[in-house]
């Protein structure tokens, strides 16, 4: 029987209530294939992290995949922590919050050379995260209000040499490393589109550990997804599987905390504003699929599941995602044109 080209997985930040084990145990139950546990699940209650082969053992015991480590949050913390944004508190550790920017974009910073360390013994060699606000909150607005440059500032310029300073130590460790830092392009991160992300490509001269993780449930402020992966193909080595929907007539940028009354919204992947087969054939004539099992020496590519909404409950919701994945999305690839065989 053909190998089908992708696994169903799923992401565990959102899941962060439960241990390891558990987790994974309720993955598996789903019918999950992998895992992408976050970086707390990883940690071992004592600000550091467990021991890779016990790390190693509990995925063995369950006969699941290791398909990377979510570590969304202590990057953008570490890239953001000089705008003084309290936004990134939920993400540190209680006994930093009061500290000064300074302080706490330096503990990051060896948080996460310890956490490249801890994937490197793991064997993972793909950590989707996203790098922080380095131009600003202004420029992450994605509107000129009071313009980005004038008399004496620049603050284009200054937040690319801001990001390749702040970044440069943690580049070099991953590259040594041998990992992929896939950035989920993303609102309010270091790079909100894939123009966006190709200028961190450039002004970084082209540094081989700046990946994208694909996630199509973020393209909703006019940048279509095919649009937006087909420019940043070459550089996805994650990928997240998400859907979302958007409701006519109401603002995308509101302050308006609560979920239910959002302009987008986040859905199970059934039923949102995506077509979901499509965004995985997209990966797959892009090279996802191709260049993730060449860098980590398998045979099919996790589709990690990260199945949201304001309505169902969370596992419920994500468990759905895993089985939607599984029955719909993982197939066996063409291996040619479907016309070779006319005629003969």
């Amino acid at each position: 029987m053909p190998k089908h080209a992708y696994h169903a997985s799923i992401e565990g930040a959102q899941h962060g209530a439960k241990p390891l084990p558990q987790f994974l145990d309720y993955a598996k139950a789903a019918g999950a294939a992998g895992a992408q546990p976050s970086n707390y699940m990883l940690g071992n209650g004592k600000g550091g992290f467990q021991k890779a082969k016990d790390i190693l053992e509990i995925f063995g015991s369950r006969g699941m995949r290791l398909d990377g480590i979510s570590a969304h949050c202590p990057f953008w913390v570490h890239t953001s922590a000089w705008t003084g944004t309290k936004s990134g508190h939920p993400f540190i550790p209680d006994d930093l919050r009061t500290a000064t920017p300074e302080k706490i974009e330096k503990w990051h910073e060896s948080y996460l050379l310890k956490l490249m360390d801890l994937a490197a013994e793991l064997g993972v060699k793909c950590v989707p995260m996203f790098w922080g606000v380095a131009f600003g909150w202004e420029v992450a607005s994605g509107y000129p209000w009071g313009f980005w440059a004038g008399p004496g500032y620049d603050l284009l310029k200054e937040g690319q040499e801001r990001f390749v300073k702040k970044t440069a130590k943690l580049r070099k460790h991953a590259n040594e490393l041998g990992l992929k830092l896939c950035h989920e392009i993303h609102p309010g991160t270091g790079a909100m589109c894939a123009d966006d992300f190709l200028m961190l490509v450039k002004i970084c001269d082209n540094d081989p550990c700046l990946a994208v993780n694909a996630d199509p449930s973020h393209c909703w402020e006019g940048e279509a997804w095919e649009s937006r992966f087909l420019k940043v193909g070459p550089y996805i080595y994650a990928a997240h599987v998400k859907n979302f929907v958007i409701r006519p007539g109401f603002p995308l940028r509101a302050m308006e905390p609560h979920w239910p009354r959002r302009g987008m919204q986040f859905t199970d992947l059934g039923s949102g504003d995506l077509n979901m087969q499509r965004y995985v054939e997209l990966l797959l004539a892009v090279g996802y699929q191709d260049r993730y099992c060449k860098l980590n020496g398998c045979e099919s590519a996790p589709l990690v599941v990260e199945a949201e909404s304001a309505h169902k409950d969370l596992d419920f919701c994500s468990a759905d995602g895993i089985r939607f994945v599984a029955n719909n999305l993982c197939w066996p690839p063409a291996a040619g044109s479907f016309e070779d065989g006319m005629g003969a």
